[in-house]
């Protein structure tokens, strides 16, 4: 995995992103010190989005709030 610069990868973003998009990793460092990694993103880790809102509803069931509305909820945080 190759290091560069912050500011090398500031500076040169586009050239480095084509380069991360045909599956290179870069580790991007301040002063020598690595900070962040640029790697490209797993797709196969790309959630469905229906799917997340299934699972969203499925969790809210067994959730309440006690009672509470979202506007008490909201009252309170103003205190």
């Amino acid at each position: 995995m190759e290091s560069i610069g912050s500011y090398e990868a500031k500076t040169h973003l586009p050239a480095f992103l084509e380069r991360v998009e045909k599956g290179e990793e870069f580790v991007i460092t301040r002063h020598g010190v690595p900070i962040a990694r640029l790697v490209p993103v797993d797709r196969d880790r790309q959630r469905d989005v229906r799917a997340v809102i299934e699972e969203l509803k499925k969790f809210r069931l067994g959730h309440t709030l006690e009672g509470l509305s979202v506007r008490d909820m909201i009252n309170e945080g103003r205190r």
